[in-house]
């Protein structure tokens, strides 16, 4: 195996091997406490631009297989993308146990893709430090790409911040695609790519959905065109602050009256729509096993998450809008950051988290039937 370094903004230096492909990559460092699921954390085009530290200690068991990646080409067909800029594991499985793993192992994908990693590094001791000072930039360096550490990190610094960073046109579609309902059907959706995780489309074509995946430039004319019953915003990277398109979009479809749903950076961004600030986590949320509190019914939903960014508010906060009262309507359980937002009269809302649960535990999936209702509310109103 080849030496590699994990070089941290600050100067914290990480030493391990090599993992995946050789040399040079650059993104922010977070960590992911997920014990399964890295196919999926790999290839969620959230992940852009990001270095994902595994704190699961042994990484690859399962190999890669052809199902469960959660990256789509250009035009809406299945695809096997890894999004992540990097990956640092603490221990690779030294053999694939899973019937599944038709493509082989992690790190033969990982190559395949020319993903830089590192292994054999004390994660527990790089979650321990994110954690203290945050998520900051990095770099991991193997072969021909190792240096003297001060010259690493003059590299790692000079790579751009997350905060400000408008990352949705990287790995949004360009030209849009339309994912078929399972059986007749029932709604057309518009639905605006900001990161796409293929999943998430799959929910609503399983409740009768034909969902019509518009790019992150998509404007209120597209969006009509399609006449929807419902309009949806998706996941995705980088700072919601620069997302003024896609803010002002939103607001377009409210004023329509069009039912509206989102998760994770439609959360931000319909939160931004009705007047709410964001800001950049101090290390974010990453994982499988998030609690998060609904306030109408108290409920805990276990949640998986992925996100740097979060809304401005208070558990149990009400709040004016330009299309009335407005609540924050679900929070986390471990530190009370704002997981959802709600228009009262119930024509818009979102949450923070990932109810498509891919992977992770589905505690979530009603949301989806919630929207299947309101849809199914506004179409017998008339509100088409």
């Amino acid at each position: 195996m080849s030496d590699a370094v994990l070089v941290l903004e600050d100067g914290k230096v990480f030493r391990g091997s090599g993992y995946g492909a050789q040399g040079q990559t650059l993104g922010e460092a977070v960590f992911c406490t997920g014990m399964t699921g890295y196919q999926e954390t790999l290839t969620d085009p959230s992940y852009h631009r990001q270095i994902v530290v595994a704190t699961a200690p042994q990484i690859g068991n399962t190999g890669w297989n052809s199902h469960d990646s959660e990256s789509r080409a250009d035009d809406g067909t299945p695809a096997d993308t890894i999004w992540v800029a990097g990956y640092a594991i603490r221990e690779p499985s030294r053999m694939v146990s899973n019937w599944r793993a038709d493509r082989g192992s992690l790190e033969d994908e990982l190559v395949r893709q020319g993903i830089v990693g590192i292994s054999g590094i004390d994660t527990r001791a790089v979650v321990r430090h994110l954690r203290d000072k945050g998520a900051m930039r990095a770099g991991i360096f193997s072969g021909a790409s190792l240096g003297p550490v001060d010259g690493l990190q003059r590299i790692v610094q000079a790579q751009p911040e997350m905060l400000g960073a408008d990352l949705a046109r990287e790995v949004s579609t360009d030209s849009g695609y339309v994912i078929e309902p399972a059986g007749a059907p029932r709604f057309e959706v518009a639905a605006v790519d900001l990161g796409m995780k293929a999943s998430i489309p799959e929910q609503l074509a399983l409740r009768g959905c034909r969902v019509h995946v518009l790019p992150s430039t998509a404007t209120l004319d597209q969006v009509e065109a399609i006449r929807p019953d419902g309009f949806f915003l998706s996941n995705g990277p980088g700072d919601p602050a620069t997302a003024d398109a896609a803010v002002q979009l939103t607001r377009g479809v409210i004023g329509k009256g069009i039912p509206m749903f989102g998760i994770c950076f439609g959360n931000q961004i319909l939160g931004r729509a009705l007047g709410r600030r964001t800001y950049k986590m101090r290390f974010g949320h990453r994982g499988m096993n998030i609690p998060v509190i609904d306030e109408a019914s108290g409920r805990v939903s276990i949640t998986s998450q992925n996100h740097g960014f979060a809304l401005e508010g208070e558990r149990g906060e009400e709040f004016d809008t330009p299309f009335g009262r407005a609540r924050v309507s679900h929070v986390c359980a471990n530190d009370g950051t704002v997981e959802g937002v709600e228009l009262l009269d119930g024509t818009a809302f979102s949450v923070q988290y990932h109810p498509e649960a891919a992977a992770g535990p589905h505690d979530a999936r009603y949301l989806f039937d919630r929207y299947d209702a309101l849809m199914a509310r506004a179409g017998k109103s008339g509100g088409k």
